[in-house]
């Protein structure tokens, strides 16, 4: 597989496309993958820094000294994990116009797994478009559901 694939922001400020020779991907647990995120892993594909072509370059934030994360500052999307000095980079799952076509094959940093996370698979399901007070909000607000 040599597929091009898209992706970008929440609000559209920034698209980028890049070449992906594979589905894999992995989950980062590290705590600074934790604090920049805001959440208890990152979902991460690893690229080639020459094959993303970008709309607009991110902004990007110096997350420590060897590290940048590239994001919107309009919506605050998360976007990569990038070593300067490094041809590779990874680019957030979730930011893919396809997430679902990626499969996980490792897990980084697990020294600050959140355990209670891993296997949730028991819990309740509630979908979004059969919650009432929510699908009022937004067909009040734009007359339909967004995607």
């Amino acid at each position: 597989m040599n597929e091009r694939l898209s992706g970008g922001c929440q609000c559209g400020r920034i698209r980028y496309t890049v070449q992906v020779a594979t589905d894999d991907a992995y989950l980062c647990h590290c705590r600074m993958c934790q604090r920049a995120i805001g959440n208890v892993s990152v979902a991460f594909m690893n690229a080639k820094k020459a094959e993303v072509i970008w709309s607009r370059e991110p902004e990007r934030y110096q997350s420590s000294p060897i590290a940048s994360r590239g994001f919107c500052a309009a919506c605050g999307t998360s976007l990569t994990f990038e070593f300067p000095d490094s041809e590779q980079m990874d680019l957030t799952v979730a930011s893919f116009d396809t997430p679902g076509r990626f499969r996980p094959t490792h897990h980084f940093g697990v020294e600050s797994r959140h355990e209670a996370w891993l296997d949730t698979r028991d819990l309740p399901d509630y979908r979004a478009d059969q919650h009432d007070s929510l699908v009022d909000r937004w067909m009040k607000t734009l007359g339909t559901l967004p995607d």
